[in-house]
Formats: structure tokens, C-alpha cells, sequence
């Protein structure tokens, strides 16, 4: 089985790579082999490349800059996937594409279910529920798997910047009023790889899961909460801190161009009752991710 993966150099693309290789001939796209800002070239680049599954987790992902950028964030969020969902439904092959908690508006306290109406605050929230639909209206066989705060010990993102900050400045002031399961890409990986050595592989789980599910680690928690855990982390392997102070602050106290959802948290409940895919509880990814960190700093 040939799997093609796109957004190789990113978080979630790099983590499964590795995860991904028992199951096949791991086809590693990086934007040299699949451009997503030129999607009139990806119908030729498959006919070449002859993936039997693609996995799509490359995405525009700069949240306030799709405020003023909005035709790039749809044409890589939405009409290139649209692209790559009308190859894969000529050819009949499985598509799994990546979307996000921000195709809510965060209203509410409950987990968000796969059956909620979405409605998302920003662009990039809008141009990744147009992504989802553009797959829904190709057809084929597709999964549509909704996470929410990647991170990884590589690349742009929360946990590497808190890490960073932490060494820099006494006094932290983070977000206590957004809640989420803050989902290391390690989390999502495992997860993958175990729908592909599922019985009846990636198709029976595409099939099993109607098109859509919601994959982040489990429990809650906010950026405050989980900005201190990390500092907590550093602290108990010895890394010399600057950080004596995270201070909790609300979303109106950190003005941001794009509105984040207050709440992210995302309803598990098909992932583990229909799937049979637990995830680890965020703590403990975060564990495994500030081990890594630490000993890639050695």
C-alpha cells in the first residue's frame, strides 16, 4: 500500500511519518511533490505519484493572518482539498483530511459532537469548514478528522513558545478563559496509525466513522493551566527558568486579529464507542513532548 502524506515539514505530517511506515510505502509529500497554493497541478501530481491512501494535514494555519489573507487561506483550505478529494473519488481511494475545533464558535461549556452545527468566528475557522464540505460534496471515501491545540517539540506552536518565554521573562500572563484539550501531534499519530492496523484497515474505520470525527487527547484544560504545566514540566528535569510568575488573564485582556472559540473542548465519544480508539489524557502527552524537548536539547 502506497501512503501518500502531505505537510511532511509540519507538526502533524512529521509525527506520521514515522507511525505510518509499518503500514505501507510512506510517500513523504513536501511542497515540492504537492503544492497546495497551485491546485490545478495536484490532479497530475497523483496520476504520478499513485498514492492507495492519502493523508492531507497540511493546511494554512497563520489564524490571524487569514484575517487579511483570506483568498490564500481558502485556496489551501479549501479548493485544494477539493482538488485532492475529486482525484481520490475517480480513483476510489481513501482520503483522510485534518480540520479543526475552530469550525465552532466556542459558545457553551460541552464538549462539541460531530453532529453540532458548525459556525466558525474567523477566516481560517470558515475556510476549514469550507474544506470539510468540499470533500463531503466530492464524495468517495473520506474521513474528516477534527482536532484542536496541536503542538509538538518541533515547529510553531503554544508549547515551544511557552518554552521559549520561560527562559526570557519573570512573569507569564496566559489565557484562563479558552478551554481545550491541548493535543501533542505524537497523540494524533498513534491514533492514526491505530486506524490503519484496525481489522478491516483504514476503509472499515472510513466506513465505521460516517465521513467524520473528533481526535484530541482526552480531558480539558486552559491555556493558563497548561502553560504552567509545562513550566512545571521544565522545572522537575532541572532546565533553569526565568518564569517565576503565569498569571491568569481573559481573551479581552490578549487582543488578537482572528476571535478564538472560549470553547474547544471536542466530544470523544465516537472515537472511542464507535472507532475503539482511546487517547491518552493531555497530561501525559504532554509528558512524552517535554521529555523529547528536553532530550533534543542535550
Amino acid at each position: 500500500m502506497r501512503i501518500l502524506v502531505t505537510g511532511i515539514t509540519g507538526q502533524v505530517g512529521s509525527a506520521l511519518l514515522p507511525r505510518l511506515a509499518p503500514f505501507g510505502s510512506v510517500i513523504p509529500a513536501d511542497r515540492a511533490l504537492i503544492d497546495l497554493t497551485k491546485p490545478e497541478q495536484i490532479a497530475e501530481r497523483l496520476d504520478e505519484l499513485k498514492p492507495d491512501v492519502i493523508v492531507n494535514p497540511a493546511a494554512y494555519t497563520a489564524v490571524d493572518k487569514a484575517e487579511d489573507e483570506r483568498d490564500a487561506a481558502f485556496l489551501v483550505n479549501e479548493t485544494a482539498p477539493r482538488a485532492i478529494a475529486r482525484w481520490a473519488a475517480d480513483k476510489r481511494v481513501p482520503l483522510i483530511h485534518f480540520s479543526t475545533d475552530y469550525v465552532f464558535d466556542g459558545s457553551g461549556t460541552a464538549p462539541w459532537k460531530e453532529t453540532d452545527a458548525p459556525s466558525p468566528l474567523s477566516v481560517y475557522g470558515a475556510s476549514k469548514l469550507a474544506g470539510e464540505m468540499a470533500i463531503r460534496e466530492v464524495g468517495g471515501p473520506h474521513l474528516i478528522a477534527r482536532t484542536s491545540w496541536v503542538y509538538a517539540p518541533v515547529g510553531a506552536n503554544f508549547f515551544r513558545t511557552i518554552m521559549r518565554l520561560a527562559k526570557e521573562r519573570e512573569e507569564l500572563r496566559i489565557v484562563a478563559d479558552q478551554f481545550g484539550a491541548p493535543t501533542s501531534a505524537a497523540i494524533i499519530a498513534e491514533a492514526m496509525a491505530a486506524m490503519f492496523a484496525a481489522p478491516g484497515g483504514i476503509l472499515q474505520i472510513i466506513g465505521r466513522s460516517g465521513g467524520l470525527v473528533h481526535l484530541a487527547a482526552s480531558d480539558s484544560t486552559s491555556w493558563h493551566q497548561f502553560a504552567s504545566a509545562i513550566i512545571e514540566g521544565l522545572q522537575a528535569r532541572g532546565v533553569a527558568l526565568k518564569t517565576s510568575r503565569v498569571v491568569p488573564i481573559g481573551t479581552s485582556e490578549y487582543p488578537v486579529k482572528a476571535q478564538r472559540p472560549l470553547n474547544s473542548r471536542l466530544d470523544l465519544s465516537k472515537l472511542s464507542q464507535t472507532l475503539g480508539i482511546s487517547t491518552p489524557h493531555w497530561s501525559l502527552g504532554l509528558k512524552t513532548a517535554i521529555d523529547e524537548a528536553y532530550a533534543n536539547s542535550q
